[in-house]
């Protein structure tokens, strides 16, 4: 860059002598006193800085938050038998890598499960000869007219339209008392594993409410998917754990500690996930929703978005101005299928004693595979499947 600099007229004498040191020194001295040469100086190096940096690291998300969640850690159970890590995924370490803000939706959910269906090898053992369950009519493909708003990232989140509707109304599953004891089923998990979310879709009755992990890959379309064969959908909400941070439910866990708009905000990232849901279910929790102002801002934004909460137990006490129910029991808390069997009988007494009952489980295969001939005989003793929705209330 050439700079021309106004010259006030010299003395001679006290002139020194062109390339002298005297005459290099006070060359560099006006250079730096200058502002325009020093701002220009100071930029070329910022710049020199950042290529070095780049250069070394190679990396276009250099700085980038990287989360790992380990898999291992989800739906952890007594006595569980060989196998079921395996089943929640294929990643040697059984870890899946998560960058926040790169998780697209599916932009052609059907295609990619339908196609992955044709070509993937049996269901995990015990599902390998599970029959498709006749599941009644599909529920209406979401989102749903004047239910939804633009969210972050691109996705919607759910709204109370104008005429007052709810997305914990119009994305339940339509049901129809006839009087008898009702027990529902919430199976969670879903979407970690495509084997095992295709079994549970598949396999189960219509009735069986199915709870999908946000983290998934492709989740509208597993969501989409679902609603297809006719079961209505929650969205699972990661909450602080007792021995949270040794288990980190995921980058957008609910801490108990954190600003209500912190918790918003990782709120309105998890709802943006996917639409069709009826509300949200807890994963894991114990320590968020043992905290009273923690709740009440998982509780009032619910209300304001319109949306159910149906917990595995751990929020039995807590009420709410949502509609909302509580598990009566886990039903794989031990994974054997007599342990299974048992909890279900359970739930059937339960409902004969109080009109109704309500279990949680986990998308295990031999969970499904139990759920799936414990409910063909239902009708038979005299008890009605209901959707979870069906027992959700203020």
């Amino acid at each position: 860059m050439a700079v021309s600099f106004s010259r006030k007229p010299a003395y001679a004498a006290a002139a020194p002598a062109p390339g002298a040191p005297g005459d290099l020194r006070a060359k560099f001295m006006a250079a730096i006193s200058n502002p325009y040469i020093s701002a220009s100086g100071a930029a070329l190096l910022f710049l020199a800085s950042v290529a070095t940096l780049v250069l070394i690291t190679s990396d276009p998300h250099a700085g980038s938050p990287v989360i790992r969640l380990e898999l291992t850690k989800i739906g952890a159970t007594k006595n569980a038998p060989e196998g079921w890590r395996e089943a929640l995924g294929g990643d040697p370490a059984h870890e899946a890598g998560l960058l926040p803000g790169e998780l697209g939706l599916s932009a052609n959910p059907f295609g990619p499960i339908m196609a992955k269906a044709e070509s993937e090898a049996p269901v995990a053992e015990g599902l390998e000869n599970a029959p498709a369950i006749p599941q009644g009519p599909g529920l209406p493909q979401a989102p749903l007219a004047g239910l939804s708003a633009p969210g972050p990232g691109g996705g919607l989140l759910p709204i109370i339209a104008a005429d007052g509707r709810t997305a914990a109304e119009a994305y339940a599953r339509p049901f129809t008392p006839n009087g008898r004891p009702k027990v529902s089923i919430v199976i969670g998990g879903l979407g970690l594993n495509a084997q095992t979310t295709r079994a549970a879709i598949e396999t189960l009755p219509g009735e069986v409410t199915l709870s999908f992990a946000p983290y998934a890959e492709g989740l509208q379309g597993w969501i989409d998917l679902a609603r297809a064969h006719g079961h209505e959908v929650l969205l699972e909400t990661p909450m602080e754990p007792a021995d949270y941070p040794a288990n980190d439910p995921g980058p957008y866990t609910l801490i108990a500690a954190n600003r209500p708009d912190d918790t918003v905000r990782k709120l309105e990232w998890l709802m943006s996930r996917a639409t069709g849901y009826f509300g949200l279910s807890n994963y894991l929790g114990a320590r968020f929703v043992d905290n009273d102002q923690a709740m009440n801002t998982f509780n009032a934004t619910l209300k304001a978005r319109g949306l159910a909460f149906i917990d595995d137990g751990l929020a039995a006490r807590r009420a709410g101005p949502i509609p909302r129910a509580s598990a009566d029991r886990v039903i794989d808390d031990e994974l054997s299928a007599s342990a299974i069997d048992a909890q279900l009988r359970a739930l059937e007494t339960g409902a004969a004693a109080r009109g109704q009952s309500l279990g949680s489980g986990f998308a295990y295969p031999v969970t499904i595979n139990q759920v799936r001939a414990w409910a063909a005989g239902l009708q038979a003793r005299g008890i009605q499947l209901a959707p979870a929705s069906a027992l959700a209330h203020r």
